[in-house]
């Protein structure tokens, strides 16, 4: 007679089933299980004549073939067009006065009525006068408002804006030349004038890569020999745009260097020469004497040389701005202006100053340090910048 042998007691209780518990199905197979049958029914050859089971859900009838790798993300951004670029005249309206309008900012609440009176002429010629625009640019432009408001065609703000717009551009429009490269003579002298910091040499390098863009030859002199460190920064320029430099030692006789540089751009076959000048007050007299020296010692090769006398300007200065054209242009005759800076807290108004009192032609704008941010003048989109500035900018200003 057997007995059933009693559980030890002494036995790790994960051993014994806890008291209670539902012993586990035998008619639902675990995953292992599943997995064991599975191998066990493989090694298992079936009858010839037995029917071949269906392919189940999870176990596909034939090998899929592998699919292409994905392409990477950034391959697809980069066949994306690039994003187009603004206009010129698009980032100007932005940046001057920081998309502000001095000159029409809050006008409607000004005409209480709807309709402009003497007070309203009053705060404009205040605003344009502020604005820099001059006495005597100013006054014309006043002169107009006053004539339609004493005929009644002042009826509304549109009528104001429109009647200002008409008067920037009488102002404006004369002085509207491109600087055209022409066919001869060759080479083409430009020489850059101006005061310390009014962006010179920054403005050289602008526009050695513009006249190479169009298929010129291009050369730099490098007649700021005063200023330390002033060559190596027109260097670095003739570098960044593969454009040969003409340079001396610092303290060299400007006129030597730009006597040097024009006959080796003779020599080489250059079309378009450009001149860097040391910056220098329009009161210090002896530097402007020096600038005189320059040009008589150029016409000793060709007596037509420089061929364009370009004052950078400052914009930001204001009406200090005007009286250093007034001096330069007594003191050696300018032939074309660029008024540089207008990105920063320039007004803009100084280029209607300047305009109606030197009708020297307006070549360029700049509005940054970039090279696309220096573009020829042109009246309309600078006036409509001036009186709109940014898309909704006059009235973010507190």
């Amino acid at each position: 007679m057997f007995w059933k042998k009693k559980p030890d007691p002494t036995k790790p209780a994960e051993d014994q089933p806890e008291s209670g518990a539902r012993p586990e199905r035998t008619d639902a197979a675990s995953p292992a299980a599943e997995s064991d049958a599975g191998a066990a029914a493989a090694a298992t050859p079936a009858p010839e004549n037995a029917p071949r089971p269906a392919p189940s859900a999870t176990t596909p009838a034939e090998p899929v073939a592998a699919s292409e790798p994905t392409a990477p993300a950034a391959d697809s951004a980069a066949e994306s067009p690039p994003p187009k670029k603004e206009g010129f005249f698009r980032r100007l309206r932005k940046r001057l006065n920081q998309g502000d309008s001095w000159l029409t900012y809050d006008l409607a609440h000004l005409l209480p009525g709807g309709k402009p009176d003497e007070a309203f002429l009053e705060e404009m010629e205040s605003r344009l006068l502020t604005s820099d625009v001059g006495v005597e640019a100013t006054s014309k432009i006043m002169d107009s408002l006053d004539k339609k408001l004493w005929r009644d065609e002042l009826r509304d703000v549109k009528a104001v804006f429109k009647t200002m717009q008409e008067g920037m551009l009488e102002i404006l429009e004369p002085c509207e030349a491109p600087l055209v490269i022409p066919d001869s003579p060759r080479p083409y002298m430009i020489l850059m004038v101006g005061v310390n910091g009014a962006g010179k040499t920054t403005t050289i390098g602008k526009l050695a890569r513009r006249f190479k863009a169009d298929g010129h030859k291009v050369m730099l002199a490098a007649g700021d020999t005063f200023r330390a460190a002033a060559v190596e920064q027109l260097q670095t320029w003739g570098a960044r745009n593969d454009v040969p430099v003409v340079a001396q030692h610092t303290g060299a006789d400007p006129a030597a260097v730009m006597y040097d540089a024009l006959e080796a751009a003779r020599a080489r076959g250059i079309d378009v020469l450009i001149g860097d000048t040391a910056g220098r007050l329009h009161t210090q007299d002896n530097l402007m004497d020096e600038l005189k020296k320059v040009k008589r010692v150029l016409t000793k090769i060709d007596p037509a040389a420089p061929h364009e006398t370009l004052l950078v300007l400052d914009a930001s200065l204001g009406q200090n701005a005007l009286v250093q054209a007034l001096r330069f242009h007594e003191s050696i005759g300018l032939t074309g202006l660029a008024m540089t800076k207008l990105d920063g807290s320039a007004k803009g108004g100084i280029l209607l100053a300047v305009a109606e009192r030197l009708g020297v032609p307006i070549r360029y704008l700049g509005i940054g340090e970039a090279a696309e941010d220096l573009d020829e003048f042109r009246a309309a989109p600078f006036v409509d910048a001036l009186l709109h500035g940014d898309e909704g900018g006059n009235r973010r200003r507190a």
